[in-house]
């Protein structure tokens, strides 16, 4: 069988890892890859979201399953017309992931189906939005309603911070049309968590629990990211808990995608809020995380070709996942400046010496080679991804990795994982 994977992040880098090791699959494209996919597969350059450019390269190269990475393509469209085309495609379609792309859409749906979130306002004009923070209870979380890549989120604490973030996402247009309309949201207090999950539009299969680290510098300090890291199991949750979650969050979800003419199909990523053992839904994202992919996939036994194919055919009523006992930290190093302005074009050394390796992998994200030399591309640039018996020895196996690997202005954070050591 032939794959393509369509992205270029640390998230495309683990999956066409974990799609390499499958026995059905012979050959794996990657539209456009990175230095890190180029190493298990066959890079493409194409843009992700260049859908025509996308069909026209599966039609002729006969590709048997898209995977489709990242939320820009999936918002445009992209799997209605690779369907459109007689492809087969792994992803929501382009009116499912409004549950991404939208933040309104999804609060708005969470309120209509009562679905466990927090308590919102919307505005389209920044003069009526500021009027009503004039009122509102501090602190409260300031959110541009459509893409804007991890980063359209601020909590303010203060009157001054909630005005500032109203001028940057409406009058400022920082994000583009995607701070056209704003949310004003209840700060929820307690620990975030994510749950993955895969689904038919009818079976739902949750894979492990993982924890993200969203802000930049240590002890969840500064702006947001896309993430700086990641471990799975998350031991905030319980079995209990994740029962509950699939019960009353996830499951309820699906159903009301359903009724609103939104069949939903491929992966529904829920970023929660646990207070005194309840979650309540932060956001939903559309498509595998971006670092939670690498630990989970890490510990994820199956073969995931035959999980995605299975979800594409509406069979995963028949499929039933394994997890590894063992623990997975991903620590992510980025360019010095991330998540504002940083520089590229940085030569990477040390990553020879975690080749080989099955316990600790670099899975690359913001990287291209360069006259045979490895040298960073983005400001998210590496996942250093390590498995072992524990959380302790996953963290330390990771950290001991990440002091392998240089280049010029390299930053990361130094307590991945902390949390979970605090539950154990």
């Amino acid at each position: 069988m032939k794959v393509l994977i369509v992205g270029a992040g640390g998230r495309e880098h683990a999956m066409a890892w974990k799609l390499s090791k499958s026995g059905r699959v012979g050959k794996i494209f990657i539209a456009p890859g990175n230095a890190g996919t180029s190493e298990v597969g066959v890079n493409v350059d194409i843009t992700v979201d260049d859908i025509p450019g996308l069909i026209k390269f599966a039609e002729s190269n006969r590709v048997d399953l898209t995977v489709v990475g990242p939320e820009l393509p999936l918002t445009l469209g992209i799997v209605d017309e690779f369907r459109k085309a007689g492809l087969r495609v792994f992803g929501p379609d382009r009116r499912a992931a409004e549950l991404e792309g939208s933040k309104a859409f999804c609060k708005d749906l969470l309120r209509k189906y009562n679905i466990p979130s927090a308590e919102y306002e919307k505005f389209t004009d920044a003069a009526t939005a500021r009027e009503y923070l004039k009122t509102a209870a501090l602190p409260l979380v300031i959110k541009a309603d459509g893409l804007a890549a991890g980063k359209g989120v601020i909590i303010c604490r203060t009157q001054e911070e909630a005005e500032r973030a109203i001028s940057l996402f409406m009058e400022e247009r920082a994000f583009g049309n995607a701070g056209e309309t704003v949310i004003v949201e209840e700060f929820l207090e307690g620990e975030e968590v994510s749950i993955l999950a895969i689904t038919d539009g009818t079976t739902i299969i949750p894979l492990a629990p993982a924890q993200d680290h969203k802000a930049v510098f240590d002890g969840d300090k500064g702006p947001n990211t896309g993430g700086m890291g990641a471990y799975s199991p998350a031991p905030v949750l319980t079995p209990a808990m994740e029962a509950d979650i699939l019960e009353n969050i996830l499951e309820p979800t699906i159903q009301a995608m359903e009724d609103e003419d939104r069949l939903y199909t491929g992966v529904l990523y829920a970023g929660l809020m646990i207070k005194n053992g309840k979650a309540k839904v932060l956001e939903y994202n559309c498509r595998f995380g971006d670092p939670e992919t690498q630990p989970v996939l890490m510990r994820l036994e199956n073969d995931l070709f035959e999980v995605l194919l299975a979800a594409t055919e509406e069979e995963l009523d028949e499929v039933s996942l394994s997890w590894s006992n063992n623990s997975a930290v991903c620590v992510v190093l980025a360019s010095a400046g991330y998540p504002e302005k940083y520089e590229t074009g940085k030569k990477i050394s040390g990553l020879e010496k975690l080749s080989g390796r099955t316990d600790v992998i670099a899975f690359h994200a913001g990287t291209k080679k360069v006259d045979g030399e490895v040298v960073t591309a983005g400001g998210r640039v590496l996942g250093i991804t390590a498995l072992a018996a524990s959380t302790v020895d996953a963290i330390s196996k990771a950290y001991s990795a990440v002091e392998s690997i240089e280049w010029d202005g390299v930053y990361y954070r130094t307590d991945i994982g902390a949390k979970a050591i605090q539950k154990i």
